[in-house]
């Protein structure tokens, strides 16, 4: 008898590890496919569950989407149906389930789209007032999203989950596009030399398991056809660590697996614009692999980092707008030797555009939503 008793509490322990997650504790949107008719809701339970999104174009909802599978980290994908219009939503794990929350689908006149580079350990509330003001459709990050991996109660995915509870509101209506930076796997202080341990986790488990992105997520591109858009993402930062313990990317060279696919990514792009996001300084790159990043760099649009703790655009060869950004302007300044504009303010890039327009509009805009920059991008030929 007992030991049909102890049975039936395991039964009844391993059902329940399955399906009452507990507290919903943050909400966040991103896209995992290459097109915009597809959007990613994701959301974390103090314990494994199943999924479930219930979403509409009313607070009625209406349509749902589902998971059985037991997991702590939600990710589930649902089906944008209409541009210009208003999304609502809901999630579901176990018994507990959200308030109903909305985000607005793709428009098909007018896009926004902000670029922001390390946001850190330097978001605050005010941070993104402009941002929201701005009312923009797409949130994608120049790498550093966070400070590191290793701060206490913010190990792992938690420093991503700090992240998201610095602006809830922001991340569960806007979606949020991230790349990679060297603080985005930093395991352990990175000291005067190299350990014998590694300092970075050049996989980015951690990354990649939190948010839910195109392809293999340390890389990827998107598509925003209606605007003849591509943005392409690169996991490149501090290459000359390459080789040693303090090493954080993937490789880089001419040879590597990362050089082949975006080579081949920028030769099959047929965009008007297309937009590539890294986080290493491009001199140090155009020195170090003499010029083969920079050959295929200038066959896109603009070339867009957030290395530097400042805001600075330069003109490469051929006219290649380069482009630093950062939530912090109090770094040490690296001007460009191509620069056309710097500041040393807080700021992030906002970039405009209107369907079948030949040209689009990108500003630098410091935390007050003063604009400090501007410059008009033509369509590739």
């Amino acid at each position: 008898m007992f030991g049909r008793l102890l049975l039936f509490l395991f039964v009844v322990s391993l059902f329940s590890s399955n399906t009452f997650a507990g507290s919903i504790e943050r909400i966040w949107l991103t896209h995992a496919s290459h097109d915009p008719s597809k959007i990613v809701i994701n959301w974390e339970t103090e314990n494994p569950g199943d999924s479930t999104v219930e979403f509409g174009n009313s607070k009625a909802l209406g349509e749902r989407v589902s998971s059985n599978e037991p997991v702590r980290l939600h990710h589930l994908e649902i089906p944008l149906k209409k541009r210009d219009a208003l999304y609502h939503y809901r999630v579901h794990s176990g018994e507990d389930a959200s308030d109903v929350f909305s985000f607005k689908g793709y428009p098909t006149k007018d896009l926004r789209i902000a670029i922001v580079g390390d946001w850190g350990g330097f978001f605050k509330k005010e941070d993104v007032a402009a941002m929201i003001k701005d009312d923009v459709h797409l949130m994608v990050t120049a790498g550093d999203n966070v400070s590191n991996l290793y701060q206490s109660g913010k190990e792992g995915t938690k420093a991503y989950s700090a992240l998201i509870d610095s602006h809830r509101d922001l991340f569960r209506s806007t979606p949020l596009m991230p790349i990679l930076g060297n603080h985005d796997r930093q395991l352990t202080p990175r000291g005067p030399k190299p350990p014998d341990h590694p300092v970075y986790e050049v996989e980015a488990k951690a990354y990649r398991e939190f948010f839910a992105l195109p392809g293999n997520e340390w890389k990827w591109h998107f598509d925003l056809e209606g605007f003849d858009l591509r943005l392409i993402a690169l996991d490149l930062n501090h290459i000359s660590d390459h080789g040693t313990t303090w090493q954080t990317c993937h490789a880089w060279q001419p040879e590597s697996e990362q050089f082949k696919w975006y080579a081949e990514t920028m030769n099959r792009s047929t965009n008007g614009f297309v937009f590539t996001l890294m986080n290493e300084k491009q001199t140090q790159l155009n020195g170090l692999s003499r010029g083969a990043w920079h050959e295929h760099f200038s066959k896109g649009t603009a070339l867009v980092t957030g290395f530097g703790y400042f805001a600075d655009r330069a003109e490469l060869a051929g006219g290649l707008p380069y482009y630093n950004t950062c939530f912090k302007g109090s770094g040490t300044p690296y001007i460009d030797p191509q620069s056309k504009f710097h500041s040393m303010e807080s700021n992030y890039l906002l970039l405009s555009l209107t369907a079948g327009a030949p040209s689009m509009k990108v500003e630098f805009k410091n935390l007050k939503g003063e604009v400090l920059d501007t410059t008009e991008l033509s369509k590739r030929p």
